[in-house]
This record gives structure tokens, sequence and C-alpha cells, in this order.
């Protein structure tokens, strides 16, 4: 068993404050950060949460920490990034607002998330904005704990990639949010890079993959996966072999193994091959978990095809496109 799976015997005896703040996070997924905090973290390098929105992983988090018989409070610092607003780009919700909704002429909720956050500010740095403008591409600091629950486009994945996967060290935890997101495919094919050089913990807390970095990882790999350098079908491949690793999450309620799936068609879908995209998609119709869940994405891949088929395949210059995405 790793290191971090020996938090999973502790999940059902977490009691969490029943006046948390609002999150997307399901209730597993705050009692691991609760126990990742109280059980696990020291402090020494950074502890790291990118998307923290309205604050009920935060106040996990730094729950566990406060009550960690290592963590220093004067010396340890936990870093909160988001956009602490609602709008176009963000993905956030207006429930992130203390009140349930944006208040009129307000998009900003950072005062409410300090607010509810107030008993760990003092150990609490937050930075708002746009992640490529709050973080330092001249921090080399190691980091000890990263918890990714903002790599929503591909771009924001590259800041991620660029200025905090490469300050992971032997120890350091990280934990993907988004895991259960087929749209998200960076997050699957990237793990998939890191295999040779993590421990996955155990099965995903719901749609939360955790794994431990248990040696230095390759520069060169770390390179590939920032400029996102891989071929359609090594992704695909990379993929593959963490679907051998993941099945269902511990509740038994994910099944990963479609749910990765899903995301290689994604895979080909952003390379502009829509109807291989398609030819992955269409067997997984039938999938009863992703049919309830996904349809939307059932239906954009579809789409994609179709109009693909119509058109022949697209212009010459997109055939041209396709065929060095492919390598």
């Amino acid at each position: 068993m790793t290191k971090l799976g020996r938090l999973y015997p502790l999940l059902d005896s977490v009691g969490l404050p029943d006046n948390l703040p609002y999150t997307q996070v399901s209730d597993w997924e705050l009692r691991f950060l609760y126990l990742v905090g109280r059980h696990h973290l020291a402090g020494r390098d950074r502890i790291v949460e990118l998307g923290s929105g309205g604050g009920g992983s935060t106040y996990a988090l730094a729950l566990g920490l406060r009550e960690s018989p290592v963590f220093d409070e004067q010396t340890g610092r936990l870093h909160a990034y988001d956009f602490f607003r609602v709008g176009k780009g963000t993905f956030a919700t207006e429930k992130f607002f203390t009140a349930g909704a944006k208040p009129d002429g307000e998009n900003s909720f950072l005062d409410d998330f300090r607010t509810t956050l107030g008993p760990f500010l003092p150990f609490l740095e937050i930075h708002a904005g746009d992640i490529w403008q709050t973080s330092d591409p001249d921090d080399t600091t190691p980091i000890e704990f990263l918890h990714i629950d903002i790599a929503k486009t591909a771009r924001v994945f590259r800041c991620v990639s660029e200025r905090f996967l490469t300050r992971l060290r032997p120890g350091s935890v990280v934990l993907h949010q988004d895991f259960a997101g087929p749209r998200l495919p960076w997050l699957h094919y990237s793990t998939g890079a890191l295999l040779p050089y993590i421990e996955i913990a155990g099965p995903p807390i719901r749609s939360t993959l955790a794994f431990e970095v248990t040696r230095p990882i390759s520069e060169d790999v770390l390179k590939r996966i920032s400029e996102d350098a891989f071929s359609l079908d090594e992704k695909l491949a990379l993929i593959s072999a963490v679907q051998e690793r993941v099945d269902r999450d511990h509740t038994g309620g994910i099944p990963f193994k479609s749910v990765l799936e899903l995301a290689k068609a994604y895979v080909a879908h952003y390379a502009g091959e829509h109807r291989r995209a398609w030819s992955i998609a269409k067997p997984l119709t039938g999938d009863e978990y992703l049919s309830r869940t996904r349809a939307d994405h059932f239906e954009q891949l579809r789409k994609a095809y179709e109009a693909d088929r119509a058109t022949g395949g697209g212009s010459r210059l997109t055939r041209l496109v396709r065929k060095a995405v492919r390598g």
C-alpha cells in the first residue's frame, strides 16, 4: 500500500464542518484533502492549490493542516490560486459568492473567499487573477503538494506544466481533481508520461486521481508535457497505459476505463480527426454511466463527425495539418 493509500481507510471517519463554503468538489474529495493535510504534509516545501473557487476545498485542506502535529503555521504556507471572479473564461459559478448569487455590479468573490477562510489567513497566501500573471516563471521552489483543479483548457495546463509540474520532487503529492473529465485529455496523457516516475495512491477518490512522485522526473518528459510534444498516437498510447492502472473510483461509481476511452476520442477531436474521434466514441454510447452523464460529449463528437463527412474530410490544408499531427 502506498503512503497516500493508507489514508483511504480513514475516509469514513472524517467529519467536516457543516458550514463549509460552496464547492463543486465532492464530500469524499474534501475528506481526502483534509486527511492529506492532517496526516501527510509537513509544510517544509510549497503547498499549492490551483483553482480554489469559493474555498470549500481550501477550507478542508487548511483545516487538516491546522490539526496536523507537524505543520507550522508560522513558517508553512498554503498558496491558493484562482481568478476569484465570475465571467467568461473563469469557469466559476455565482454560487461561489456567499449570498449564492453575484451582487449587482460585482464579479469578484475574493472578499467572500477571504471572509470564509478567515481562520486560516495567517498561513494562507492568495494569488488572484490569471495564473499566467500570478505565478512566477522563475520560481523553482520545490512543491510538496499540488492540487490541480484549474486546467480546464490546454492554455492553462501549459502554465501548470511549465511552472508547477517542473517543481515536483520525490515525495511530492499531486491531486488531479478533473480526472473524470474526458474533455481534458491533457490530464490523462500527461499522467501516462509520468507513470515511470510516480506511484498512484489507489482508486480515484470520485473524480480525483492522487499520486506521489517516487523518483526525479526526466527534464525531457517535463518539456514534452509542457510543449504538448506528443503525436496523436502517442497520446492514445499514454492514456492506454493509465487505463491499465486505473479502473473504477473508490466508491465504484465512476468507470474510469470508459471515461479515459472517451478522453481518447477528444484527443482525436482536438487534432481535427473527427472521424477517428467518433469511431472511438460511438461504441461507448452504450455505456450506462457515460450515456447518463456525458450525453453532450457524444453529441459534440457526433456533430463534428457528420460535418467532417459532409465536407469530405475538410480542406486540403486541414488534411495536411492532420497529417503533421499524426507525425
